[in-house]
């Protein structure tokens, strides 16, 4: 609960009890854009643009104190208003993201609430949003479009999509590579449960056309700190196998494996010069929007149409 007494609409505890998709991405939005207020975010929808010099009645915080110290003169950064951005969601529905619905939020429950959130974000600042999901082929296709109706359709792909077969995108990315036209940014929201040979070779493609790439790789907690205690069934989800097992003599080593394979997707991504973060199905929502935020901030720029 907020410290107002509130439900706080970031907690995907919160939010699990919440049915309707668009109502849960409005809530995220307006809880997000709640707490920005005098965040380092503010202001990110413009870009500098260049300097020109001081007058008097010019206001004193856009002074470039930089350029002072080493000319001794007074100039003024200038910013203009960003070009609107065209992106392009990713979104992974193969079976693995089924994984946390016997405890309520599964692992594409959580990515379908990032993904609504962050179209109504992109919405809201008049940016063109499309949306692909994924498992061994294209499930759907939503071309980038700005229309207000746009994020009622994404929320109807995403209500309507269960999870399903294996992960498999030897095949799928290339050919998405070509399929998205206009140069902008490209966001996958993943697990990652697939050969990272692939997938670098994949994210090359994508950054080879032009794209920046933003990667959301969405892992739930039990996969990330394994807390079972009791002796557990563990059944696969996208590989027909099963193993009854005492937790407590395998998390040593489950834990190592994770810790080397996070490494690796780590070094993958910074290998395709993309940008990574991991997401805990434990974290608040807001833990996307901050981190799109902060790349957009990072970048500086945005792609034209």
């Amino acid at each position: 609960m907020a410290v107002s007494g509130k439900p706080n609409y970031l907690d995907p505890h919160v939010l699990e009890r919440i049915k309707r998709l668009d109502l849960r991405a409005r809530l995220v939005v307006e809880g997000f854009i709640n707490g920005l207020h005098e965040s380092p975010y503010h202001g990110f929808a413009i870009e500098f643009a260049s300097h020109r010099e001081y007058t008097p009645g010019d206001d004193i915080k856009h002074i470039d104190w930089k350029v002072w110290s080493k000319t001794d003169r007074l100039y003024i950064k200038e910013y203009e208003e960003e070009t609107n951005l065209n992106c392009t969601i990713i979104l992974d529905c193969s079976k693995s993201m089924d994984y946390g619905r016997a405890k309520g939020f599964s692992k594409f429950d959580y990515a379908a609430t990032a993904t609504a959130s962050l179209t109504h974000l992109l919405q809201s600042q008049q940016d063109a949003v499309g949306l692909i999901t994924f498992s061994n082929q294209v499930e759907k296709n939503l071309r980038a479009s700005s229309h207000p109706n746009h994020l009622k359709q994404v929320v109807h792909e995403l209500e309507c999509t269960a999870p399903a077969r294996e992960t498999d995108i030897e095949d799928v990315f290339p050919t998405l590579a070509g399929q998205i036209r206009h140069r902008g940014l490209v966001v996958l929201v993943s697990d990652l449960f697939m050969q990272l040979e692939t997938l670098e070779s994949a994210l090359k493609q994508f950054r080879l056309r032009g794209h920046e790439v933003v990667v959301f790789h969405l892992m739930h907690d039990d996969e990330l700190n394994f807390p079972f205690e009791d002796n557990t069934l563990f059944k696969g989800l996208e590989v027909l196998k099963e193993l009854h097992a005492d937790p407590r003599a395998l998390r040593k080593a489950y834990l190592e494996v994770v810790g080397k394979y996070l490494d690796r997707v780590q070094k993958t991504c910074n290998g395709a010069d993309v940008d990574y973060s991991l997401v805990n199905t434990k974290d608040h929502l807001d833990a996307v929007l901050s981190s799109y935020l902060s790349y957009r901030q990072r970048t500086g720029k945005r792609r034209r149409r």
